[in-house]
């Protein structure tokens, strides 16, 4: 979501990178340019003039490490700044992970939900708990949003998908009063009483977490904060999150302000993270609101939900990509032994569609083909352009699936028969079916070369086999083997990218 800001970024580094020095009239040029990207991608005015100012002091006079070019000093310096931006502390020698859910014993732990209507709300207090859920912790959702119609219903459908769709030995239990409302009089009692009541059924059951899902209204109004300060009141809840939406730019800003004023939010979760906005909301929140970003929504599924660290989101901005990120998903979905097979069928070209079937599954768990791929270094910015096809995927696994365990295993019997029979089956064209298998056979021997490589060089092959592939299906072979044997190396991997480097070794 951040392509025009990173696209200017990269542009000014490459002009600084002719210089002999970093100096006040070059660094003001480039800082123009900044500051209209930013302002463009509808971040605060405020937040762009700081930020820009800020990074003009730190650059105007440093000399320029002899191993360095103007350009990367640069980015050393910009990067600090982004994470101080996103509510990371630039000095750290190491960035903490952000804080998670309070534990307590004996729970629940208490989670207040609130949010413009229409932010994602709901859906987001499922995803929060499919989170809790695969950490093996036990969840109640209760639907404290009797403002909106068939709100409660929809609560208790997405307790259910949390439940059937997603891992863990946890329990997502539902609480909701829809028959009962009118006992309770008027509207913000009601709320409160049903949170009450929520809590005590919580502890009645034992369940460690409780998430009230509250209600929204179209714009911030006294009679919604009115109610939102009577539940925290009554409840005093470990966690006040505010469900933003990030496609709203400045008016999610404001409106986050506004939350935070009222009720001292202490983290806000961006909606929509993939979406193609221009990420102004993520830039400006910290700065004008004073409250962290903690969990962005990067899909549609209950599990695309995940921790924001502003040093990785830095690193992603300014094209170093975000392996540990990446390492972090290979993680959750392979073990190390399977990691450790895979990579040596690899190395000796070994590799047969029963494999790649195996790991493209794997890897669309894991997210779109072109957001993991974006997470490797210097593959981003390349790929950006490049339009993958997630339906070719769909093709590409129905034609591995519609061949026999020998045609799995060795690719080059299929011949003209066997390719009709394929494509039948598969709804495809043989002429697709030839192209699968043609370059299944390509990437065998890329595999194959790729066994000895390091991290950079595997990541460079990957971005050539993504571009070849023209965005169609085989696009997953490039990112197969760019994430092969990441999980192997996930721990070394994950070392290197949290932890900062001096500032001598820096420069």
């Amino acid at each position: 979501m951040f392509d025009r800001v990173s696209d200017s970024l990269n542009g000014v580094f490459k002009k600084l990178s002719g210089n002999s020095a970093i100096s006040e009239s070059n660094v003001r040029e480039a800082m123009d340019e900044v500051r209209s990207a930013l302002l463009e991608a509808d971040v605060h005015f405020e937040v762009a003039e700081s930020f820009c100012k800020k990074i003009m002091e730190d650059a105007v006079g440093r000399e320029v490490t002899k191993s360095l070019k103007p350009g990367q000093e640069m980015i050393g310096i910009v990067h600090r700044r982004l994470v101080e931006l996103f509510g990371g502390d630039p000095d750290a020698e190491q960035q903490a992970p952000p804080p998670g859910i309070m534990k307590l014993s004996p729970g629940p732990t208490v989670i207040m939900m609130c949010g413009l209507q229409g932010s994602g709300k709901t859906t987001t207090c499922g995803k929060l708990a499919g989170m809790l859920k695969k950490q093996g912790r036990s969840v109640m959702l209760a639907a404290a949003d009797l403002q909106r119609p068939a709100a409660v219903e929809q609560l208790e459908t997405v307790a259910n998908q949390a439940n059937t769709e997603l891992s863990g030995g946890s329990q997502v239990h539902f609480y909701g009063e829809p028959d009962k409302c009118a006992e309770y009089g008027k509207a913000v009692g009601v709320a409160v009483k049903i949170c009450q009541n929520a809590l005590k059924a919580a502890r009645e059951k034992g369940v460690d977490v409780l998430i009230l899902d509250t209600a929204g209204r179209l714009h911030v109004n006294d009679e919604l904060m009115g109610e939102l300060r009577g539940v925290r009141s009554m409840l005093q809840p470990h966690h006040v999150f505010l469900v933003v939406d990030a496609m709203t730019g400045q008016d999610a800003v404001n409106s986050a302000k506004a939350f935070h004023e009222q009720l001292a939010v202490d983290g806000v979760i961006l909606t929509k993270f993939d979406s193609d906005t221009r990420g102004g909301a993520a830039l400006s929140v910290k700065e004008v609101t004073g409250a962290p970003i903690r969990y962005i929504g990067v899909g549609e599924k209950l599990d695309a939900i995940e921790a924001f660290h502003p040093e990785r989101m830095a690193g992603r901005i300014l094209g170093m990509g975000d392996v540990v990120s990446l390492v972090e998903k290979a993680q959750q979905e392979v073990t190390e032994e399977d990691a450790k097979a895979l990579e040596a069928k690899m190395a000796k070209g070994e590799l047969d569609m029963n494999d790649f079937l195996k790991q493209m599954k794997m890897m669309r768990r894991m997210g779109s083909m072109k957001s993991l791929l974006g997470m490797l270094p210097g593959v981003g910015s390349a790929i950006k352009d490049l339009d993958i096809d997630e339906k070719e995927l769909d093709r590409t696994e129905a034609m591995i699936q519609s061949m026999t365990m020998e045609e799995r295993k060795k690719p080059g019997v299929i011949k003209h028969t066997r390719k009709q029979r394929i494509a039948k089956g598969s709804g495809t064209d043989p002429n697709q079916v030839g192209k699968l298998t043609k370059q299944f056979g390509m990437m065998q021997k890329m595999m194959k070369a790729m066994g000895g490589m390091g991290a950079g060089s595997k990541a460079a092959m990957a971005q050539q086999m993504a571009g070849a592939a023209g965005g169609g299906g085989m696009g997953g072979m490039g990112g197969l083997g760019a994430l092969a044997g990441l999980r192997k190396s996930g721990t070394k991997a994950k070392k290197s990218g949290v932890k900062k480097r001096k500032p001598k070794k820096r420069r």
